[in-house]
Formats: structure tokens, C-alpha cells, sequence
């Protein structure tokens, strides 16, 4: 049994929760986010409270029951409050800008990268942190980890993209041995 598909969904103020047919959709002060309703699940909205039950007592049904318990719980925080991811870029020479929707980046490459920001999603810098903010956690978080992907953080000298919160384990170079 899902502990977390047991657990009922409080609705905040200021949002809103419409489902019709198979289709959810969460509207607040941010934005609208929509899911399509896995056919195993249902879906009930109770004194602002949202419950999440198993239509059929099958495996797929068990393990979608707590994943569209927590989808629900993580739109309803978006639309609410939204999502933040922070990176951080360390490394001589190393820089970003952001040109419209383009970010271009100087990451030690013979020529400069350029990424397109998706649509939905807001990205500022901040001396040498890039912050992605949207409603949708998924969209934040993929973003955020395709920009590390360009130039991850190495162990020895620390450069390259982090998360803000990530502990990179350094290691010592090699050591010069004299010679008899």
C-alpha cells in the first residue's frame, strides 16, 4: 500500500482544481498546469482536499498510485509557490549572459555555447550562479541538469557547473616524486 497515495492533497487558497474526463488541470497565481489521469487511478476533490484511490488492485496501478498522488501535490505547489534550481559556475575564465531567450556561455571550449531557454521557464544570473525558475518541476529540473551536462564540475580543481546544495568530493593531483 502507498503511504503517500493515502495521504490526502491540501488545496491552498488562491488555487483551483477543475478535472474533467481524464484530464486535470491546477490554475493559481503563477500559471495553469495540466496532467492526463492514468486510467488506474481515480481522482476526488473533497472539502479542499484532493484524494487519490486505485480503480484495480494491479501492479501498475500500485506504483502509479503514490506517483500521481505526489505529480498533484508538486503542480499544486508550482502553480502556488513554483520551483528553483541553482547552479553554480566556477572556473577561471568561465562566463554566461543571457541574450533574449539565448544563454550564451564561455565554458573553456574552442567556441561559445549557446542554449535556448524552453518556454515557461525564467532564468537569471547572479555573479557566477544561474538560477531556472518555473511552475513546472519537471521542465525546472531537466533544464537545469542539461546545462550541467555542458560542463560538469571535475574533482580536482572544482570547475564546471554545480548545484548550489551538491557536495563535490576533491581529489589531490599527482605528486611529483624526486628521483634517485
Amino acid at each position: 500500500m502507498s503511504r503517500i497515495g493515502k495521504k490526502p492533497i491540501e488545496i491552498p487558497e488562491g488555487v483551483k482544481i477543475e478535472i474533467k474526463d481524464n484530464k486535470l488541470t491546477v490554475t493559481g497565481l503563477k500559471g495553469s498546469l495540466e496532467m492526463i489521469i492514468v486510467y488506474e487511478i481515480k481522482v476526488e476533490i473533497k472539502d479542499n482536499l484532493v484524494y487519490t484511490s486505485r480503480k484495480q488492485n494491479t501492479k501498475r496501478a500500485a506504483a502509479m498510485w503514490g506517483t500521481t498522488s505526489r505529480l498533484i501535490s508538486n503542480m499544486i505547489k508550482g502553480v502556488s509557490e513554483g520551483f528553483e534550481k541553482t547552479l553554480e559556475l566556477n572556473g577561471v575564465g568561465f562566463r554566461m549572459e543571457i541574450k533574449g531567450k539565448k544563454l550564451d556561455m564561455a565554458l573553456g571550449f574552442s567556441h561559445p555555447v549557446k542554449v535556448n531557454v524552453p518556454d515557461g521557464l525564467e532564468v537569471k544570473i547572479d555573479k557566477n550562479n544561474l538560477i531556472v525558475s518555473g511552475i513546472d518541476k519537471q521542465a525546472v529540473g531537466q533544464f537545469a541538469a542539461e546545462i550541467r551536462a555542458l560542463k560538469p564540475v571535475e574533482p580536482y580543481k572544482g570547475k564546471g557547473f554545480k548545484y548550489s546544495d551538491e557536495v563535490v568530493r576533491r581529489k589531490e593531483g599527482k605528486k611529483a616524486v624526486a628521483s634517485e
